[in-house]
């Protein structure tokens, strides 16, 4: 399934990063995209500019997003307001013309100009030559649209019915520009074969949850807030606890903090332990959610967890400790194991903390023998 990336001490196959892209973006099981599934590829460019290949076609069948942009120019014939003090400056007036400024609703959109941008970048870097050829026939349909600088790009973007098809194909543009290196003697790009912490972070976080809500619809799985448990009710000065997956079923909880380091463990004077950072946070999480419950009448259990991205380092944290009444647990996720592998991994969390049950086995039964 194609050779696996490098990020410092982390190993993972890079058709697992397209497995981990299909569960944080739900619109990559459809068709057009199931062929990639079984595609090998040489670097993680060549997996996106496979994604996004796809992901264009795909949008221009449908017909590329519009949005009103504001224009000035001098004009033949009016249209919008004119601008009497500029046709006179730049003497418009003598070629008959007048400068008018108007909004016109065009495909050269923000977002066309970020594909356009990424493509181009693509079209520079180590991607087969067919891919590349399919991406150059694609930008035919972008030839209104002006590219633009990546790297002074603002990436929050407020997604409505009208363009909400963009999402996946803005975070696929996202991560690509985030893997740039640098422009080589030639005048290539050059893609980097791994992601900074901080994109691998994000992505094995959503995936996480949304492999949870997906494949496990027996229990309750989100982000959620969990409040301090204070006697006089009082936290503006207190920083926000919100956890990274937070896994429910009836009153028994299971708080997952997924980490993605270069390192696992810490070393002091020539001992290596757990980082210790993470240990306060998963308790704190812990004891707070319970007394939250307590509170409430609850009688479950609350549990925590700390999953790490396995790396290729000797000692790998693997350890259950019982922390003033509650389960605290310390796993590594290897991302380098065939997918099926990282699945039944995920799955087996489940099944020890919460059992498992007849519609959890129906839902393991109908996965098998497919894909995804």
């Amino acid at each position: 399934m194609g050779r696996p990336f490098t990020r410092f001490n982390q190993m993972i196959r890079i058709q697992n990063i397209f497995h981990m892209l299909v569960y944080a973006f739900s619109v990559l099981n459809e068709q057009g995209y199931r062929d990639v599934a079984v595609e090998e590829f040489e670097n993680t460019g060549d997996l996106y500019a496979a994604i996004l290949e796809r992901g264009i076609e795909s949008q221009v069948k449908r017909g590329l997003g519009r949005e009103y942009r504001s224009r000035t120019q001098a004009l033949s014939s009016l249209r919008g307001k004119v601008n009497m003090s500029e046709s006179l400056k730049s003497q418009a007036i003598l070629r008959r013309q007048l400068v008018c400024s108007y909004d016109e609703f065009t495909v050269d959109s923000q977002m066309n100009r970020i594909l356009k941008a990424t493509v181009q970048v693509l079209l520079r870097s180590e991607i087969s030559k067919t891919r590349k050829k399919k991406l150059k026939s694609l930008m035919v349909y972008f030839a209104e649209v002006k590219p633009v600088d990546l790297r002074l790009v603002d990436w929050q973007f407020r997604y409505d019915r009208n363009n909400r098809t963009y999402r996946m194909l803005m975070a696929i543009c996202w991560l690509i520009s985030k893997g740039l290196l640098q422009t080589q003697d030639d005048g290539s790009t050059r893609l980097m074969d791994f992601l900074d912490d901080q994109s691998m972070f994000r992505l094995y976080e959503k995936f996480l949850l949304e492999y949870y809500r997906k494949e496990h619809p027996q229990i309750t799985a989100t982000a959620s807030y969990i409040n301090w448990a204070l006697d006089d009710g009082v936290d503006d000065d207190l920083p926000i606890m919100k956890s990274d997956i937070m896994l429910s079923r009836g009153d028994d909880v299971l708080i997952i903090d997924a980490k993605y380091y270069t390192r696992t463990m810490q070393q002091q004077f020539g001992n290596r332990t757990l980082h210790s950072g993470n240990l306060y946070q998963i308790f704190t999480y812990v004891k707070n959610k319970e007394a939250e419950l307590s509170r409430d009448g609850a009688e479950g259990t609350v549990s925590g967890m700390l999953l790490y991205a396995k790396t290729d380092e000797d000692v790998q944290p693997d350890s259950v400790f019982q922390m003033s009444g509650n389960r605290i647990s310390v796993q590594t996720l290897d991302l380098n194991l065939p997918f099926a592998e990282i699945r039944n991994q995920l799955d087996a969390i489940v099944d020890t903390h919460f059992g498992s049950t007849g519609l959890w086995s129906e839902t393991i039964a109908g996965r098998k023998g497919k894909g995804l």
